[in-house]
């Protein structure tokens, strides 16, 4: 099986923390040259500190905040005009949890800008180089909840869906091109990101962080969270050449926890 993406940039969004950095951490042992992108430089100049570089690679990164679209598209432009492109893992924090009911227009309009219209900028950024260089890799970082809504997190359920939706169709039109676009589901992952859900839930419920822990991880088949580095793994597999003709699907990375086939 060929893992090796030796020679290969991938750009990595929210890559400073979490299933981000991980993801990054993943593409580096295999060789890649990590462009890091989020909003803090001290954080990513100290996410770079982390990254392998046993193939001589130079990582780098570009500052850009997901919740200002055109400082994600003037950073990645910039970046293009003199490299190449082969890998785009897109991936940034939801929004906050709440009843679909109770969600107010901005949240909605904010949360599509920071996940599907930076995704749209990026990818419409990358694709001429990797239709040039005969490889590309455009893999979506988003939630289960594309198949199977998930309870108090109505923005976020409506967001992730037209983000899947998009995905599918760039995948339809890309894959003549050797370029795959797939979609990565994690399930609850130890990240701050699933914290503050459960303290948002401790206090919603009147129970201890320690009960809705326990409540949350018997719902999971496997009775535990995932590790960030378990999601990345499915990750580096998709961007690699041995997931070839794996091209337009969401696959799950959840413990089992998804009720759907």
């Amino acid at each position: 099986m060929n893992l090796s993406l030796e020679n290969k940039i991938a750009v990595v969004c929210g890559s400073t923390q979490g299933i981000g950095l991980a993801s990054a951490i993943e593409l580096s042992n295999l060789g890649v040259t990590c462009v890091l992108m989020a909003r803090n430089e001290e954080t990513l100049q100290e996410a770079m500190k982390e990254l392998n570089t046993s193939f001589n690679q130079k990582h780098s990164y570009l500052i850009a905040d997901f919740d200002k679209p055109e400082t994600v598209k003037a950073a990645i432009e910039k970046f293009v005009e003199n490299n190449t492109v082969h890998i785009l893992i897109n991936n940034s924090g939801g929004p906050n949890s709440g009843a679909i009911t109770t969600a107010n227009e901005d949240e909605f309009l904010n949360t599509f800008n920071r996940h599907l219209i930076c995704n749209h900028i990026l990818a419409k950024a990358v694709i001429p180089s990797m239709k040039a260089a005969g490889y590309g890799r455009i893999i979506n970082v988003i939630s289960t909840s594309v198949k199977i809504p998930l309870p108090n997190l109505g923005v976020s359920n409506t967001i992730r869906g037209a983000v899947a939706s998009w995905s599918k169709t760039m995948a339809n039109e890309l894959g003549q091109f050797n370029i795959t676009v797939n979609n990565v589901l994690p399930g609850a992952t130890a990240t701050n990101r699933l914290k503050g859900i459960i303290e948002v839930n401790s206090g919603k419920k009147n129970k201890t962080i320690d009960e809705v822990e326990e409540e949350m991880k018997k719902e999971i088949p496997m009775k535990r969270f995932a590790e960030p580095n378990e999601i990345a793994n499915a990750v580096a597999f998709l961007a690699s050449p041995a997931a070839s003709y794996i091209n337009g699907v969401s696959i799950a990375v959840d413990g089992g926890r998804t009720g759907s086939l």
